[in-house]
């Protein structure tokens, strides 16, 4: 299984997100990886990062508070072993970013030519 979102795919670091425990993506990971995650909550959710994080592509506690609303917002829990969501990006969660990164690529927008827009009177 391989990650199919123009933004996530070829990503070595979140390739493995998608498949190894110890690649998940906590408080203090920093790299163009979590970068990409920052911007896909915020292009899907619209969810506020810190602008040091941003800049810095540090996963610090406004990334994780907005992977926490991303998670809970879905009901991403991992039911053999949690009860709530939590602000980890594993496998699960790179898995439900990619595939809504992959629904939003695939939209096209219908254009109208503006001669064939109705005027108002």
């Amino acid at each position: 299984m391989a990650l199919t979102s123009r933004t996530f795919a070829g990503d070595p670091k979140l390739e493995a997100c998608l498949v190894d425990d110890s690649a998940h993506l906590t408080i203090g990971a920093q790299g163009e990886h979590v970068a990409k995650v920052q911007s896909a909550v915020i292009f899907l959710d619209g969810l506020d990062i810190d602008a040091a994080e941003l800049r810095a592509g540090r996963y610090g506690p406004s990334t994780a508070a907005a992977v926490l609303k991303f998670k809970t917002a879905r009901g991403i829990i991992n039911r053999a072993y949690q009860q709530s969501a939590d602000n980890i990006v594993g496998k699960m969660t790179i898995k439900a970013l990619d595939d809504e990164l992959v629904a939003a690529e695939n939209v096209s927008v219908r254009v109208v030519p503006l001669q064939m827009c109705p005027r108002p009177n």
